[in-house]
């Protein structure tokens, strides 16, 4: 079985089969999923799903590319939303520098340090987005030494990975590790040790190989876990097996 730990089932791009979508994940191998916000109101849309299946949790958080919606209330209600019992993240927050029509970074950098405080102070860990960001990522980072986190869909260089295994963060990773260009990621995952992997879909985004360029679902992340396999030497079955454990004492959800 399998733990997805990020699929944004709120997209549009799941408005014709969503529900049907979700419920037959178990039948397929996945165990858990993570579905994380990136606005306010697709947070509260993340609970309420989370609501509706034993299999499914959430995160709460405002994305670097929606930071222009930030305020004084949606701060509240993002803090508001963490006492609901099905979330264990604050996420998906961080820094965007590719899209040029996004926020100035200062005011990403503001954003994600104010997430960052709502973390420390429920003791939540927080999912991170980091494209093309990389130092003034690891700069404020860095300042929360008492803050979990997973860098999510990890594309930075090794010498950060070895600095987020030392403050004992989570790397994950995507089909694009499939992909036939994928070279730096690959060598991270055989440095890396296999207590700080995670794995994910994206959903719908990053479908891996061979189903690249269709919309992404979680009954496509055990691709992500077979490559892990193949890159560590080790069984299907066993990656499978570590990455659900990580997954789940990452997120407190026993089992």
């Amino acid at each position: 079985m399998y733990f997805d730990t990020h699929a944004h089932y709120g997209s549009e791009l799941y408005d014709t089969d969503r529900e049907e979508l979700i419920a037959s994940m178990p039948a397929r191998g996945v165990e858990l999923i993570i579905n994380p916000g990136c606005t306010l109101e697709s947070s509260q849309g993340a609970v309420a799903l989370a609501e509706r299946y034993d299999h499914v949790y959430a995160a709460v958080g405002v994305h670097p590319s929606d930071c222009h919606t930030w305020s004084d209330e949606v701060e509240q209600g993002i803090l508001a939303l963490t006492g609901h019992p099905k979330v264990r993240a604050i996420g998906e927050i961080g820094l965007d520098y590719y899209w040029k029509d996004n926020a100035p970074a200062e005011l990403q950098k503001e954003v994600f340090i104010r997430q960052m405080e709502i973390a420390r102070k429920t003791g939540l860990p927080v999912i991170v987005h980091n494209r093309d960001a990389h130092k003034d990522t690891m700069d404020i980072v860095r300042r929360y030494k008492d803050v979990r986190g997973v860098c999510h869909c990890y594309a930075g260089g090794i010498e950060d990975a070895k600095i987020l295994v030392k403050m004992g963060w989570m790397l994950s990773f995507t089909g694009v590790i499939t992909f036939k260009n994928a070279r730096r990621a690959l060598e991270i995952i055989k440095w890396l040790p296999m207590e700080h992997i995670m794995i994910e879909t994206d959903s719908p985004y990053l479908t891996p190989e061979p189903f690249r360029g269709k919309r992404n679902d979680s009954g496509y992340v055990h691709l992500v876990s077979e490559k892990i396999a193949e890159l560590k030497g080790i069984s299907p079955e066993e990656a499978a097996r570590i990455t659900t454990e990580n997954a789940r004492r990452f997120f407190n959800i026993p089992g």
